[in-house]
């Protein structure tokens, strides 16, 4: 069986503006992506901001179309899809957005806003099954009880009940695949740990594959504790791994200088990799303007004339993929410098 979605030598180009005396550029998003997402799979995606993230998660949901590459769905090429085939991929790969109130219509309740699509997709047949459907759902998500919230409007409800609420609205479709991106970044603290929670509850419950794009390390290690990590770097993939492995072990110098920023209030918790890795520079590269090479290499202490000279490609190591010329030798130099720190 194919992979539920795939992306292969996926990458988009954005073109910017002119005017003002400037003149239309390229930016490459994306480039050479290449991963595949099974039935029932976590995969958590991290980076700094500009790093891709998001731009990944609406290829995967067909909002943005790649300039490279392809992207399927079930062996096929969503951009090839028509009629029955078309409808059944949107309705099997939802989108959870950051932003909870700009993705709800502040004119409509909650009801008319999520009972619209089970209507049209012909899930229920009239207002009465969207609303006892509607009513299961929001019981799922711990939105209790549910007529009071169907009736209300947007701004009534607080960031995490829009959260909740957001979620309903992708499960009503039946998904296959969630794509969640930034989910609890707008919630407060003390909200996200519930919301991650329920989002693992529904993936065991309706055996849904959830794509979870966050730049926190904290919430991306709780929700995939059992899945994968990505790490994205200006529009490449350039560390893929069991989280716990990546973690653990981080093969990339970029994914090594994330975790050593991770605050752990038990220092007995705090791995080797956690200590502070000293960049040469902590500025992003301009996207107008990257470097040859390793697109981490001006900021890498770790490079040498190949990182400036030719671009890393992903490949095997530690079961995992990593885009870096010095990995193998990066990882021998910590193992010896931790025996040695274990023999004084």
């Amino acid at each position: 069986m194919p992979p539920l979605i795939e992306l292969k030598n996926a990458g988009i180009t954005f073109s910017t503006g002119s005017g003002f005396g400037r003149k239309k550029q390229r930016i490459q998003a994306l480039t050479n992506v290449n991963l595949s997402i099974g039935t029932g799979e976590i995969i958590a995606v991290v980076g700094e901001s500009g790093c891709g993230k998001t731009t990944m998660g609406k290829l995967v949901v067909g909002i943005h179309k790649p300039t490279e590459g392809q992207v399927l769905y079930s062996g096929r090429d969503i951009w090839s899809l028509k009629g029955r085939d078309y409808d059944e991929y949107r309705m099997a790969v939802q989108m959870v957005h950051q932003d909870s109130y700009a993705a709800l219509n502040p004119n409509k309740t909650i009801f008319q806003s999520l009972s619209l699509p089970l209507m049209q997709h012909h899930i229920v047949k009239n207002e009465a099954g969207a609303l006892e459907k509607l009513s299961g759902l929001l019981l799922d998500v711990g939105l209790t009880p549910p007529e009071i919230f169907l009736e209300k409007y947007p701004h009534q409800l607080s960031g995490g009940q829009r959260q909740r609420i957001l979620l309903a609205r992708a499960l009503s479709m039946t998904p296959k695949l969630i794509v969640a991106d930034e989910p609890v970044s707008m919630v407060d603290v003390s909200m996200r740990i519930s919301l991650l929670s329920l989002m693992a509850r529904m993936k065991e419950k309706y055996q849904v594959s959830f794509l979870y794009i966050t730049h926190d390390l904290g919430t991306a290690r709780y929700i995939a504790a059992q899945g994968r990590i990505v790490v994205m770097y200006l529009g490449r993939m350039i560390e893929t791994n069991s989280i716990g492995q990546a973690i653990a072990h981080p093969m990339h110098p970029y994914f090594h200088a994330l975790i050593s920023a991770v605050p752990e209030a038990n220092p007995k918790l705090r791995s080797e990799y956690a200590m502070q890795l000293p960049l040469r520079s902590l500025d992003m590269p301009n996207l107008l303007n990257l470097p040859s090479g390793c697109k981490f290499n001006p900021r890498c202490p770790y490079c040498k004339e190949i990182c400036t000279q030719q671009e890393p490609q992903p490949r095997p190591l530690n079961g995992g993929l990593v885009a870096c010329h010095l990995a193998e030798e990066i990882l021998a130099q910590r193992e010896s410098e931790n025996k040695a720190a274990t023999l004084s």
